[in-house]
């Protein structure tokens, strides 16, 4: 009994199908049926292997990237950015135009932006090392230390996340620590806002001429 009309494995020995009308092959061919495993999902990176306990998992490179931004905040007090415009206008009879750089918030206001870039360049720096002593100690993958270039604190939780699939749940310390010099940063910022606005509302009497 010949087998019913449909596409079967093609007898010539071509690696797809072949139509069948029932009577004779025909020059109908066609690519081979998909497998199961065509349609599985691709495998996912391997888990990580966990780190042998005792293994520590603080470098002195951390800590570093986490407390350097407090740089910043420090440096945020050496601006006097109305300092200049209000020499200006002390005397509204014979106002004195200050240079360039006191218009910025004086020498300090360069010095101090010289500094945060230099803070930053030690920050990737020090992101990389931290990366490379983690390698060492036989962490898989760490948390890559490019990432730094955005923010310390972005580096600091996902380098404390993969630390802490392998290690049993320790390396989350660097979250905090950045979290509390983040709120410091904030205040600070705050605070330096309160004094630039106080500055400007004390010079406002002697630009109106007020009192004179």
């Amino acid at each position: 009994m010949a087998a019913a009309p449909g596409w079967y494995p093609d007898p010539y020995g071509g690696a797809g199908l072949r139509w069948w009308d029932g009577v004779q092959w025909t020059q109908h061919v066609a690519g081979p049926v998909p497998t199961a495993a065509a349609y599985a999902p691709a495998a996912g990176p391997a888990a990580r292997r966990p780190l042998p306990e005792g293994t520590p998992v603080y470098t002195p490179w951390i800590w570093l990237v986490t407390l350097l931004p407090l740089v910043n905040a420090v440096i945020l007090f050496t601006y006097r950015p109305f300092d200049g415009y209000t020499r200006m206008f002390a005397d509204p009879q014979h106002p004195v135009i200050p240079d360039p750089v006191s218009l910025l918030g004086g020498p300090l206001f360069l010095v101090g932006t010289a500094v945060s870039w230099i803070a930053l360049a030690l920050t990737v720096v020090f992101a990389w090392l931290d990366y490379r002593e983690l390698t060492r100690r036989g962490v898989e993958r760490p948390f890559h230390w490019a990432w730094s270039f955005l923010a310390s604190i972005v580096y600091a939780i996902g380098r404390s996340v993969v630390v802490r699939k392998v290690a049993g749940g320790r390396g989350a310390a660097p979250i905090a620590a950045s979290i509390v010099v983040l709120a410091l940063t904030i205040i600070a910022s705050l605070a330096m806002i309160l004094i630039i606005f106080g500055t400007l509302m004390q010079s406002i009497p002697a630009v109106s001429g007020v009192g004179t």
